[in-house]
C-alpha cells in the first residue's frame, strides 16, 4: 500500500512538473539589422482573406507608391513589436481565462507528553466564489481588450504605410523639381556669362547683370533645398524599409486613387472600417464589462470549503467552512466610480474621435477638389509657357531674338512645370491621406508580424 502511494505519489510531482514552463534565455543583438539592398527585404506580403494568393513584390523594376508601402508595414522595425504585443494580449486573455486555484492547508501535531492517545490532525480546502460570479464579465473584458490590441496594430500599420507611400511620393516628384530646377540654373549661368561678356565688351551696362545674379541665387538655394529635402526623405524612407541609409531605388510615377464617387456612403460605415475607431469601440466594450465586474464585485468576498480533523483523544470531525468580508466599510464603491469613469472617458474618446474623422474626410475632399481645379490651370499655363518657349528657340534660330529674352522664356517655362509638380505633388499628398482617413486601400488584416515569420 505504501509502495502504491509512494509511485502515485512521484506520478502526480512528475506530471505537475511537465506542464510547468522553462526557461530559454533571449539573448539581444549587438549589430543593427539593417539590409543593404531591396532584395534582402521581405517581398511576400501573406494572403488577406481565405482563398487568395500571397502577394510577391518584384522589387526588381520601379516600385510604385503601394509597392513601397506594403514594404514598409513588411519590413519596418518599429513593427517587429507587434508580435509582443499580440502574444502579450494573448497572455492576458489566457491568465483572465483561469479561475483562482482552490486552497488547502493541513496541519499536524504530534503527541510529545501527556495522556493522550492519537496526534492532531486538520486538513482543510476552500475555493473563493466571488472569483467565479464575476468570471464571465472579466473574461468578456480581457476578449475586448485582446480585440482593440489587434485593431490598434493594424492601424499602426496603415500609418506606417501611410508614411511610406507620402516619402515615396515626395521623392519622385522632387526628383522632377530637382531636374527641372538644375535645367533652370542651368540657363541662367549661360545667361549670365553671356551677359558678363556683353559687359566686358561695353555693349550692356553692369545694371543688366544684377537681376540676372539675383534669379541665379535664388535658384541656386532653392535647389541646395531641394537636394537637402531629398536627402533626407531617402533616409527616412530607408529607415522605414529596414535598409542602409544609402540604398537607393527607382520609384516609378505614382498612381493615386480615383476620387470617392459616393462620400456619404463611405462615411456611413467608416466607424466599421477604420482600425483606430473600431479600436475604440473594443475599448469601450472592455471597459463596460469592467463596470458589470465591479458592480458584481459589491457583494461581499466569499470562501466556501470544508474541514476535516482530529483531536489528541482521536474525536474526528468534518463540516462546512464559510468565510466572507462584512461590507461596513468597503463595498468596492470605488472601483464602480473608478471603471464608470474610464467608460465614460472612452466614450468621449471615441466621439471625439470619429468627429474628427468626419470632419477631416470632409476637409480633405474639398482640398482634393480645389487642388484638382489648381492642377488643371497649373499645367495649361505650362503647357501655354512651353509652346511660347519653343516658339522663342525658333525666333532666337533665326536671328530673331537675344540670348536673354530666349532664358527669360525658358526659365518662365521651367517655373511653370515646378509649380504644376508642386500642385501634383500636393493633391497626390491629399489624396493618399483621405484614403487613410476612408479606411479605403489598405489590408483588413494585420501583415508585419505574419510577414516575418
Amino acid at each position: 500500500m505504501r509502495r502504491r502511494v509512494a509511485l502515485l505519489t512521484v506520478a502526480g510531482v512528475a506530471g505537475l512538473l511537465a506542464g510547468c514552463a522553462l526557461y530559454h534565455p533571449l539573448p539581444l543583438a549587438r549589430t543593427p539589422d539593417l539590409a543593404g539592398q531591396l532584395s534582402s527585404l521581405a517581398t511576400e506580403a501573406p494572403a488577406t482573406h481565405p482563398g487568395a494568393a500571397p502577394r510577391q513584390i518584384d522589387v526588381g523594376r520601379p516600385l510604385g507608391i503601394d509597392d513601397v508601402g506594403l514594404l514598409a508595414v513588411l519590413n519596418d522595425p518599429e513593427l517587429r513589436s507587434e508580435q509582443g504585443q499580440a502574444d502579450l494580449a494573448q497572455a492576458n486573455l489566457l491568465q483572465s481565462s483561469l479561475l483562482p486555484n482552490p486552497s488547502a492547508s493541513v496541519s499536524f501535531a504530534p503527541i510529545l507528553g501527556g495522556t493522550d492517545v492519537a496526534p492532531a490532525w486538520i486538513a482543510s480546502l476552500s475555493q473563493d466564489v466571488k472569483a467565479i460570479l464575476t468570471y464571465h464579465t472579466h473574461r468578456k473584458s480581457a476578449r475586448f481588450q485582446a480585440q482593440q490590441v489587434n485593431a490598434d496594430l493594424l492601424w499602426q500599420e496603415w500609418q506606417i504605410a501611410q508614411k511610406a507611400r507620402l516619402l515615396a511620393l515626395d521623392l519622385y516628384y522632387g526628383q522632377q523639381s530637382l531636374e527641372l530646377s538644375s535645367r533652370e540654373l542651368g540657363l541662367l549661368d549661360d545667361e549670365v556669362k553671356e551677359v558678363q561678356a556683353a559687359v566686358r565688351a561695353g555693349n550692356l551696362d553692369l545694371t543688366a547683370l544684377a537681376p540676372l545674379l539675383t534669379a541665379k541665387a535664388g535658384v541656386e538655394q532653392a535647389l541646395a533645398s531641394l537636394s537637402l529635402t531629398q536627402l533626407q526623405s531617402w533616409q527616412a524612407i530607408d529607415a522605414l524599409l529596414g535598409l542602409d541609409p544609402q540604398v537607393r531605388f527607382v520609384i516609378a510615377t505614382p498612381s493615386l486613387p480615383p476620387l470617392p464617387s459616393d462620400l456619404t456612403a463611405l462615411l456611413t460605415n467608416l466607424p466599421d472600417r477604420r482600425p483606430d475607431l473600431v479600436a475604440l469601440q473594443l475599448g469601450y466594450h472592455s471597459a463596460d464589462e469592467d463596470v458589470r465586474t465591479a458592480i458584481i464585485g459589491q457583494f461581499p468576498a466569499f470562501v466556501l470549503g470544508g474541514e476535516w480533523g482530529q483531536d489528541t483523544s482521536n474525536v474526528r470531525s468534518a463540516g462546512p467552512t464559510a468565510t466572507f468580508d462584512l461590507p461596513i466599510f468597503d463595498r468596492n464603491q470605488g472601483q464602480v466610480a473608478q471603471t464608470r469613469a474610464t467608460r465614460l472617458l472612452l466614450h468621449e474618446q471615441y466621439q471625439a474621435r470619429l468627429d474628427d474623422a468626419f470632419g477631416s474626410v470632409r476637409g480633405l475632399d474639398a482640398q482634393v477638389r480645389r487642388l484638382t481645379e489648381d492642377l488643371g490651370s497649373a499645367s495649361a499655363a505650362a503647357v501655354a509657357a512651353e509652346k511660347m518657349s519653343q516658339s522663342a528657340r525658333k525666333a532666337y534660330a533665326q536671328g530673331n531674338m537675344d540670348q536673354r529674352s530666349l532664358a527669360d522664356f525658358e526659365t518662365t517655362a521651367l517655373d511653370r512645370r515646378i509649380q504644376a509638380l508642386a500642385l501634383a505633388r500636393s493633391l497626390g499628398e491629399t489624396q493618399i491621406t483621405l484614403t487613410v482617413e476612408l479606411g479605403l486601400g489598405l489590408p483588413q488584416t494585420r501583415l508585419a508580424a505574419s510577414g516575418k515569420q
